[in-house]
């Protein structure tokens, strides 16, 4: 049994040591918070393994296990089915995994448990690289990005995740960001309460990783939406739900130069890349129009 000098004010312990402007510990608060202590969660290597921990110990007070990059869905899946063979309807299965761990290396394992309507939430914090292993590139890196494998930029846009998800039919999906807990926090929500595979898709700039003083990190959040380089939605059902419309759609000369790892970026490559933006939200637009 854990016990803690100072006692946990909900289910993350305090003096949590992520790096500095860093929300995943954000990230889990608020989610665990809203799920409540009938949790279990899957946690893979990456940085959110810092709450389950290293050896024996761990940083949350409700269950879980620390698998592998590439299997977190599938371990999801036989914890819920354990769990419905018991009997046992009430307890959230929740996987917290970075987007290394799930638009490239356990993509397959998540694509079966949407196929399957597995009755599991899997939630992605997206800092879009693999931040602790040394900033390497992820298909969920941006165009004109640097990171140690793609120093001078990435020459292609990223793996669009929530397409992919929602290409399964899914009952629930939706995005999220940093910049706005309280969206967050009500997606969880609607997520806790509906029965089978639920995605939530979360950005979480990573300062180290991207380039910018740690205090900017909402900064950088709120500009990547305003700029629409992400773009908060829902899908439920089947109907796909905007969120406001980007007060500077398809610009994003202001949230590249936020960030160091934009810095190889020229006009070239900021006018493709708001091109990308802009062709997206419309073929968004005109799905949530359907």
């Amino acid at each position: 049994m854990l016990t803690y000098k100072v006692q946990p004010k909900g289910a993350v312990s305090p003096g949590m040591n992520t790096c500095q402007g860093c929300m995943i510990d954000v990230i889990f608060r608020n989610a665990l918070d809203v799920l409540g202590p009938d949790t279990v969660l899957v946690i893979p290597p990456g940085c959110a393994a810092q709450f389950s921990g290293c050896g024996p110990e761990a940083s949350v007070t409700v269950p879980g296990i620390q698998g592998n990059l590439e299997n977190s869905a599938a371990i999801a899946t036989g914890i819920a089915r354990g769990f419905r063979h018991q009997g046992n309807e009430h307890t959230h299965v929740v996987v917290i995994a970075g987007d290394g761990g799930t638009v490239d290396i356990g993509l397959q394992s998540l694509s079966g448990a949407m196929e399957r309507n597995e009755n599991i939430l899997y939630i992605c914090y997206d800092n879009e690289a693999y931040m602790n292993t040394g900033v390497q590139g992820s298909s969920s890196t941006p165009l004109a990005a640097s990171t140690t494998t793609t120093p001078a930029g990435k020459p292609v846009n990223s793996k669009d995740l929530i397409q992919i998800v929602m290409a399964h039919h899914v009952p629930y999906a939706a995005t999220a960001s940093v910049a706005n807990i309280p969206d967050l926090r009500r997606k969880v929500e609607k997520a806790r309460d509906i029965r089978g595979c639920r995605v939530l898709h979360v950005m979480s700039p990573c300062p180290t990783g991207w380039g910018y003083p740690p205090a900017k990190t909402v900064e950088v959040a709120r500009e990547a939406i305003n700029s629409g380089a992400w773009v908060l939605l829902e899908y439920e059902e089947g109907k796909i739900r905007l969120g406001k419309k980007p007060s500077d759609l398809g610009h994003v000369e202001k949230y590249f130069a936020l960030q160091k790892r934009f810095r190889n970026a020229d006009e070239e490559d900021m006018r493709r890349a708001g091109a990308h933006i802009a062709e997206r939200y419309a073929w968004l637009e005109k799905m949530a129009a359907l």
